[in-house]
């Protein structure tokens, strides 16, 4: 969908839009952090693999209450990542799974041990951001579905292409971390 301008629109937000609000609600408007965050993401996901951020952190509301980011106070609501790509759901148990090898649980506070080699990333992700960070991962035809069909908004931290080459490049043109980082530390769980 786009709106009157041409730009793309997701669940009533553009692509700057939802970087606005991601950079100034998760990141507190601080650039370098959003940056050093992409990069410690991207050293760790396999390659070939995308990542997005979902909910209140890109909406700047939650979607049960409507409820703004953080009501609860500083540091309280948590960012949600979804790693795309079929390397990424090999990180999960098989037990891991909302749709088995489809779309996995978050790897979360409830559920820390479906996918023990994201563990050590979103601990570091959640000290350096001070709040909560799942992690899921799903195939590309989830997000497709979501986003497209469902149109629900995410932002684009992480394009595909940019883990191939080993460098940022966002499919979203949402910008992100620009120093290249060696994508494929992480292991993945056999089936």
């Amino acid at each position: 969908m786009s709106n009157h301008t041409g730009e793309k629109v997701q669940g009533g937000l553009t692509e700057e839009e939802k970087r606005t609000n991601v950079l100034r609600l998760a990141f507190r408007g601080d650039h370098e952090r959003f940056d050093e965050f992409c990069r410690m993401i991207r050293q760790e996901i396999p390659e070939g693999t995308s990542v997005i951020l979902r909910g209140s952190a890109v909406t700047g509301e939650r979607w049960k209450d409507g409820a703004p980011f953080d009501a609860d106070g500083p540091g309280t609501s948590d960012l949600d990542l979804t790693l795309v790509g079929e390397e990424a759901v090999k990180l999960f148990k098989p037990t891991g799974f909302f749709v088995p090898g489809v779309h996995s649980r978050p790897v979360s506070e409830e559920d820390p041990d479906i996918a023990p080699s994201l563990i050590p990333l979103r601990e570091a992700l959640m000290v350096m951001t001070g709040r909560p960070v799942n992690i899921q991962a799903s195939r590309d035809v989830v997000i497709q579905f979501r986003g497209g069909l469902l149109d629900q908004p995410y932002f684009t931290l992480i394009g595909k292409a940019a883990t191939e080459a080993g460098e940022a490049g966002e499919a979203s043109g949402a910008g992100g971390a620009s120093e290249a980082g060696a994508a494929g530390r992480v292991d993945r769980v056999d089936e």
